[in-house]
């Protein structure tokens, strides 16, 4: 079992101008599923606010998101950051997914941050964990199914790739009965997001749900 406070928990980042921040999650028996969607449709509204009339792509994390893709060799306009996508869909006015509630908290990390982000199974990660560029050949197979890699920011294992800024592998992916995960928001650098801040509070607004102290990479 991978936890983000293991002492051993390491990641290299051979890509520039990203900083990754990870935590882990836990949901006690304390938890109310209506607590986390009355969160989830006021950070839809505090979103549509926020970019009313605006364009939410020249936001500067969303900014430095996209310059971070180009850096690496792919289309941030074909591949999007999955929180670009999630603006905008919200600007949209659809609501967002209600997939599983830890699923949904790293949605709502997602949103507030504007930076993308991941839960993980524990015990389907295997570090040291590296974030570089994905070669050409390597794929996961994502919800939209199988997502080339070549020129892509990938973080993989000692398995091999498992996630991206964009989608993650099947191999990591929760299901309806997990209470635990792992958590990693990838950061632009230049842009301030502060997710680790963001994590801190997330445990006292949602009543059982436990977040452990981040821990950041660069």
């Amino acid at each position: 079992m991978t936890r983000a406070s293991d002492p051993d928990f390491a990641c290299r980042l051979e890509l520039p101008g990203w900083r990754l921040v990870f935590a882990d999650l836990a949901l006690g028996a304390a938890f109310d599923a209506a607590v986390l969607d009355d969160r989830l449709a006021a950070a839809e509204t505090a979103l549509r606010r926020r970019f009313a009339g605006g364009d939410a792509a020249a936001d500067p994390v969303l900014a430095a998101l996209r310059e971070l893709f180009k850096a690496a060799g792919t289309s941030p306009s074909r591949y999007r950051p999955s929180s670009e996508a999630l603006v905008r869909r919200v600007l949209k006015g659809d609501p967002l997914p209600r997939i599983q509630p830890l699923v949904d908290l790293n949605n709502l990390v997602s949103i507030d941050t504007l930076c993308p982000a991941c839960v993980m199974r524990p015990d389907t990660v295997h570090p040291p964990l590296l974030l570089r560029r994905g070669a050409a050949g390597e794929t996961v197979t994502g919800f939209k199914g199988e997502l080339d890699l070549d020129g892509k920011p990938v973080l993989a294992d000692r398995e091999g790739p498992f996630g991206t800024p964009i989608t993650d592998d099947h191999r990591v992916v929760l299901h309806a009965e997990h209470r635990e995960a792992l958590l990693v928001v990838y950061e632009p650098r230049a842009a301030g997001a502060d997710s680790a801040r963001r994590l801190a509070a997330l445990a006292g607004e949602i009543p059982g749900l436990t977040v452990g102290p981040a821990r950041v990479f660069e």
